[in-house]
């Protein structure tokens, strides 16, 4: 047993509570850093993803057109196509990158996401079954020969109600079974696995364009959303993201274990399942709308755990920022790697995400 004087020497002459005090400063002086940073570096990429394109707009003059005072070309090139994309991939890779987070803490799984909840696999049921069995149709571009929606709201429709659906599902048993993260996670595996079946199934008995289609649409793609469904995003990511802030606490008490959290009077089946709830509803429009988007939601909260630890009062806003940021990058990104055609920003994340997360799981060795 160390005694106080020798304690006070490992720690260069400090007592014990003074060296946890400079620690703390260490780690609070890191966390404004690190989220400062990140609020510039969105705003610096938002203004390059405008003004990159086609037609090169400079940044001083999209800066012009955000506040009014560009010409009329640039303001309909900023305002009515480029801006539209940017602030997407924004709303999504916050919506996503928190989602995860709080699937994350909630399952205690470091790799919790929508897929393994099956989210994304029945979005892309729901989108399967619009394209092929109520005809929301596709037909191949005479000009560009690219593959373009008869009905792309039905189409998203569809994808969010099959993912509400599955959420559903997954709650029910878990209520039948109990709330425990096993129960949610193994729930979560046999509907995907069903609904992949579901897809499989739909696919074999469609046309050419229609499966071009299907495959089209699982890309994930930011230029498919308009300001109408921005809205949309906006109106449930925003509120979404408050809702986690709000209950930080509980997620930090429900990390110490789920009686540790009950002894700190944190009603854990409660809290797990409105928790869910909301991360199942974001991811479940987000992708609806623009498609699937991989490893945002699985590998962001781990690359803000390396820098800001594990406290949920700050890991929902970094990972939300951390997400905006590398979804708004990849897009745009994906805009000019091929220029003028452009990549599915979803191919893009899935290239990056992968090897980024193997990375994190050689370096994180003992981190969960």
């Amino acid at each position: 047993m160390k005694t106080p004087d020798q304690t006070k020497a490992r720690n260069g002459g400090t007592d014990p509570a003074e060296h946890s005090l400079i620690t703390y400063g260490i780690h609070r002086k890191k966390r404004i850093v690190f989220l400062t940073f990140l609020l510039m570096l969105i705003c610096v990429i938002f203004v390059l993803s405008i003004s990159m394109g086609s037609v090169r707009i400079p940044p001083s003059d999209v800066i012009s057109s955000l506040m009014g005072n560009g010409t009329s070309l640039n303001e309909v090139i900023v305002w009515n196509i480029r801006m539209p994309r940017a602030v997407s991939a924004i709303l999504a890779g916050a919506g996503l990158a928190v989602s995860g987070a709080a699937m994350q803490s909630l399952l205690k799984n470091p790799i919790a996401s929508p897929f393994t909840l099956g989210i994304t696999h029945a979005s892309a049921f729901g989108a399967a079954f619009a394209i092929v069995v109520l005809g929301a149709g596709s037909h191949q571009s005479a000009i560009s020969d690219a593959v373009t929606f008869g009905n792309p709201y039905l189409i998203s429709i569809c994808a969010f109600l099959s993912a509400l659906a599955i959420t559903g599902i997954i709650i029910f048993l878990a209520r039948v079974k109990g709330t425990s993260p096993e129960t949610m996670i193994l729930a979560g595996v046999a509907m995907g696995s069903l609904c992949i079946a579901g897809t499989n199934a739909i696919q074999y008995f469609a046309s050419d364009v229609q499966i071009s289609s299907i495959i089209f649409w699982t890309f994930g793609d930011m230029g498919r959303t308009s300001w109408a469904e921005i809205r949309i995003m906006a109106a449930v990511v925003i509120p979404a993201a408050v809702f986690f802030l709000f209950n930080s606490w509980n997620y930090n008490a429900l990390d110490s274990g789920d009686d540790v959290a009950r002894s700190l009077g944190v009603n854990v089946d409660r809290v797990r399942m409105a928790g869910l709830v909301a991360a199942s509803l974001v991811t479940a429009l987000i992708v609806s709308f623009v498609g699937i988007i991989g490893f945002v939601g699985l590998v962001v909260p781990h690359m803000v755990r390396r820098i800001m630890g594990g406290d949920q009062r700050h890991l929902m806003v970094g990972c939300m920022l951390l997400g905006a940021t590398l979804l708004l990058l990849s897009d745009t990104v994906a805009r000019l790697v091929i220029a003028p055609a452009v990549l599915p920003v979803g191919i893009l994340t899935a290239f990056m995400g992968a090897p980024l997360f193997l990375y994190l799981i050689v370096r994180g060795k003992g981190y969960w």
